[in-house]
Order: C-alpha cells, then sequence, then structure tokens
C-alpha cells in the first residue's frame, strides 16, 4: 500500500512506459516505481530551500557572454558565396533535382 509521500505507483509506471514506447519488465517495475519516488522527494526537498534572497543567474561562475553589436547585415558577399557552387543561375545555387 503507497504512502502519502508515494508520488509515483506501479499504474504511473505503466503510463510512463507506454508513452515513452519502453519496454519494462515488470520484475524491473517496482525498483523503479521507489527510485522514482526517491528522485521526486528529493526535488521537493529544494522547495523548502528560502531563496527569497538570492538573486536569479545564468552562471554559477559570474563571467558575462561577451556582446556584440547586433547589427543587420546580409553580407553583400553574393558573389564570393557563389564561386564555391558547381553551378549558379541568376543569384542563386543550382542543384539537381531531388523529388520526382
Amino acid at each position: 500500500m503507497p504512502n502519502k509521500d508515494t508520488i509515483v505507483d506501479v499504474p504511473t509506471v505503466n503510463k510512463i512506459a507506454r508513452l515513452s514506447r519502453l519496454d519494462i519488465p515488470e520484475v524491473n517495475k517496482e525498483n523503479l516505481t521507489n527510485d522514482l519516488n526517491n528522485i521526486l522527494g528529493f526535488v521537493a526537498q529544494l522547495d523548502e530551500v528560502d531563496t527569497s534572497n538570492v538573486e536569479p543567474l545564468a552562471s554559477v561562475t559570474g563571467h558575462k557572454l561577451p556582446l556584440r553589436s547586433d547589427d543587420v547585415n546580409d553580407g553583400n558577399i553574393e558573389d564570393l558565396v557563389l564561386k564555391n557552387a558547381p553551378e549558379s543561375s541568376s543569384g542563386f545555387f543550382v542543384v539537381p533535382k531531388v523529388i520526382e
């Protein structure tokens, strides 16, 4: 009988397995149920941590990502790019037809 701290039971494992297209042997389902409940119990402990004075952060190292100016630029190098093409026409690469 599941206790009040049980979040995942065997029918839930069966549903997860079906949705994930996993074939879990019956002998492993009880252990998997226990493992999932332990993991979810540990994660639930994080709700008890007071984070009210903690600033949101993207990195624990404190390094900032280098920024560059966001200039719109089409490159203006069409001729250089098309020089790499075996065949071009009207400013586009010519490729063999792949769908009939």
